[in-house]
Order: C-alpha cells, then sequence, then structure tokens
C-alpha cells in the first residue's frame, strides 16, 4: 500500500515541475517578446496618404530599429515631430546639401539630381509646396545628426521642407520599414 501511495506522490511531483517548466518557459517567452517588440522590431499602421503609391492608408509594416543608421532611400518613422509618428523616405543624410529645381521638379542632393525611379515613383514629382506653411530655405546642408526626408506623395507630405518638420534629428527615428504584413497582397519587403 504504501508504494502505490509513494508512486501517487512521485507522479504528482513530476506533474507539478512539469507545469511549473511550462510556466517558465512561458515567462521567458512573453520577457522576449516583450524586449523584441519594445527596442527592436515594431509593427505600424500607415496613417494618411503621404507616401503613395508605395505605402497606403491602412498598410501594416515591421519596422526594425536602426542601429547603424539610415541611409538615403530608407522609409523610417520618425516620432517627436509632428503629433502622431510620421512615416516619410530619407533623402539627404548629414553633410549633404539638399535643394531643389522647380523648372524640372526634382530633388538635388549635393548637385546632382535624385533618380527617383529607384524609389519606385516617378522623376519630376516634386514641384512648389503648395502649403501656406513655413518652409525652410533651399540649398540647406543636413546637419550632423540629422536626416532630410520628404513623403513619395509630394503635394500632401508634411516633411522636411516645412519649418514644423524641419531636418530629423535620427535620434528621432523609431525604425526602418523592412516588411509589410498587411494587406497580405503586399505581404514581403518593403523594397
Amino acid at each position: 500500500m504504501e508504494t502505490k501511495g509513494a508512486e501517487e506522490v512521485k507522479r504528482s511531483g513530476q506533474a507539478v515541475r512539469t507545469v511549473l517548466e511550462w510556466v517558465e518557459e512561458l515567462v521567458c517567452a512573453v520577457a522576449i517578446i516583450a524586449v523584441v517588440f519594445t527596442f527592436i522590431a515594431r509593427v505600424i499602421t500607415v496613417q494618411g496618404s503621404s507616401m503613395v503609391p508605395n505605402f497606403t492608408e491602412g498598410d501594416r509594416v515591421l519596422i526594425l530599429s536602426t542601429p547603424f543608421g539610415v541611409h538615403q532611400g530608407d522609409v523610417v518613422v520618425i516620432t517627436n515631430v509632428l503629433d502622431e509618428p510620421i512615416i516619410k523616405r530619407v533623402i539627404a543624410t548629414e553633410g549633404q546639401t539638399v535643394d531643389f529645381d522647380y523648372e524640372i521638379n526634382a530633388v538635388l542632393v549635393d548637385g546632382q539630381v535624385v533618380d527617383e525611379t529607384q524609389f519606385g515613383l516617378e522623376n519630376g514629382i516634386t514641384g512648389p509646396p503648395y502649403s501656406s506653411m513655413p518652409t525652410l530655405t533651399f540649398p540647406q546642408q543636413v546637419p550632423e545628426g540629422c536626416v532630410f526626408v520628404l513623403g513619395d506623395n509630394r503635394i500632401v507630405s508634411r516633411d522636411s521642407r516645412y519649418q514644423e518638420v524641419g531636418m530629423v534629428d535620427t535620434r528621432d527615428i523609431l525604425g526602418k520599414a523592412m516588411l509589410f504584413l498587411y494587406p497580405f497582397s503586399k505581404f514581403g519587403p518593403t523594397a
């Protein structure tokens, strides 16, 4: 009789240990996911139409932190500039000079016309700002630790051309857009 009782106690002790091991693994997994989605990766939902045609309202995009910096052409999410995070394309990085040629509707970086077809856009899309908001005076050299950003849909984009955004401090870049998650028809790299 005592053997059966000892076996039952042993089995119940093993069951408790198994449950505790599962709980421990679950807590570790949740902690790892929390760290990843706090410091490394985030999912954002695109608001507005300033990045059409490449990003549209409601797109869900995975962004990754940028410990090695950003480069011309990267699409980034920026905080602390307007009332909400914004998604824009990096056109120039620190030390580069940005200007506009409104006769050919082009952006110039260091005196060279930016070939916007590399970003999936047409060349000649950058006309003069239509807004009454105060703009920066160009040419402008991008200060150290900053980037110059534009929306792909220049007509409606509030971006670095305007004083309210201006040159963006790289510390305000939440991350770089890497992967379309939704809609599923776009699933894959952001380009």
